[in-house]
């Protein structure tokens, strides 16, 4: 299999790890001129650069990308916890890290399984690869706008915007795309920023809460970060679902045992989210010239950070070509590090067990998966598409 071009490629690859491994042998901090950027691989280099000081996660000249501005998209993207610094972030981050915190494990379990059975009730996994796509992209906002409040009625219209605002706002989005995330923004700001939401006891209630809390007034921030709530989870759990069941499809001594052996799902999960992680990449942008793991960098420079790579760095997890339900001290990277790093790992896995334990009782014959997968069209995210031509 010839090997991926680079890391933007590697993404969508058959197999990229091989690639990602002779980075972090090779080239584990570069220059890459031809793609005009920086590339961090392994575990020491993503560490330090997810770590600086120096680093930003957006360019200093454009926080919000130019195509947004002035669109109900801009109001939502700007206000985001995950895609500012400075100022704006300090205030938001404690109040989103506290919000997560208080989510309740039982309930949340308890909401995923609902609605991994509701949405599966209504589909055939064993003719149907296209329903298996939509249920893979839907679970998740289904689970967090009811945590957030939203009435079971408006849960479908919820799920529906967040994919064309996700699809919206993602790098080199047409027109056509452009403009339908932008009225997606637009109703996500009234569904989520409605006075019904805000009385429901609910998650929102408590980021409104946390976020005063911690110093932050503006309404308009909370209602943003309750929406990127759902836009972060969007493909990240479609794909870490997908990426179970094609890891389980490989391995049918391991799916066999799911049925009897308690735990061992959350275990793939977590191997999963190493091995073929759902987010593969992310980038900072670096605001002023200075060190970052002994390589001289420039106000101006962009780094691509390879989380996917230092996952596979044998510093980091030794025999890291090795799937291992059982590893012991195993790092995984895929949720970031530092300042910006996700909080939200264990609301992830507990989407993505309900979600495969509600195929699995479907009858979804994982045998039959492997050689049909292509992945979604992306520069960062790893997404497998069930049916040919879907996305």
């Amino acid at each position: 299999m010839k090997p991926p071009a680079d890391p933007f490629s590697a993404v969508t690859h058959p197999d990229p790890y091989p690639y990602y491994r002779e980075l972090v042998a090779s080239r584990p901090l570069y220059r890459d001129d031809a793609l005009g950027l920086w590339v961090a691989a392994s575990a020491d280099a993503v560490t330090a650069v997810l770590t600086s000081p120096l680093g930003r996660v957006r360019p200093a000249a454009e926080p919000v990308p130019s195509a947004l501005l002035g669109s109900p998209a801009a109001d939502i993207f700007g206000r985001l916890v995950r895609m500012t610094d400075g100022p704006g972030h300090g205030v938001m981050k404690p109040g989103v890290a506290a919000t997560i915190d208080s989510i309740d494990a039982t309930r949340a379990g308890a909401l995923a399984e609902r609605w991994a059975q509701t949405l599966t009730a209504g589909i055939d996994p064993r003719s149907s690869p296209a329903q298996l796509d939509d249920f893979t992209n839907a679970l998740s906002t289904y689970v967090i706008a009811s945590l957030l409040g939203v009435p079971d009625h408006g849960l479908r219209h919820a799920e529906r915007c967040i994919g064309r605002y996700v699809s919206g706002v993602s790098p080199g989005a047409d027109v056509e795309r452009l403009k339908r995330g932008t009225e997606a923004a637009r109703d996500l700001i009234d569904l989520i920023g409605s006075p019904v939401i805000a009385s429901e006891p609910g998650l929102l209630s408590v980021l409104s809460r946390e976020a005063r809390r911690a110093g932050c007034e503006d309404a308009g921030a909370i209602v943003a970060n309750a929406i990127g709530f759902m836009t972060q989870a969007y493909e990240a759990t479609a794909g870490l679902i997908g990426n179970t069941l094609l890891a389980l499809a490989g391995r049918p001594e391991l799916s066999a045992r799911i049925p009897t052996d308690a735990g061992l799902l959350d275990d793939v999960i977590r191997e999963v989210l190493r091995h073929d992680p759902p987010v593969q990449n992310t980038r900072r942008f670096i605001a002023a010239d200075g060190r970052i793991a002994g390589r001289r960098m420039t106000a101006g420079d962009t780094v691509l950070v390879v989380l996917a790579a230092a996952n596979h760095d044998a510093a980091a997890n030794p025999e890291p070509e090795r799937f291992d339900v059982a590893r012991a001290h195993r790092r995984t990277f895929t949720f970031g590090a530092g300042p910006h790093a996700c909080p939200g790992e264990q609301l992830a896995i507990t989407i993505a067990r309900a979600g495969i334990e509600g195929l699995l009782a479907r009858g979804l014959p994982l045998g039959s998966l492997a050689g049909t997968v292509t992945y979604r069209p992306s520069a960062n995210v790893r997404v497998p598409l069930f049916a040919s031509g879907t996305g």
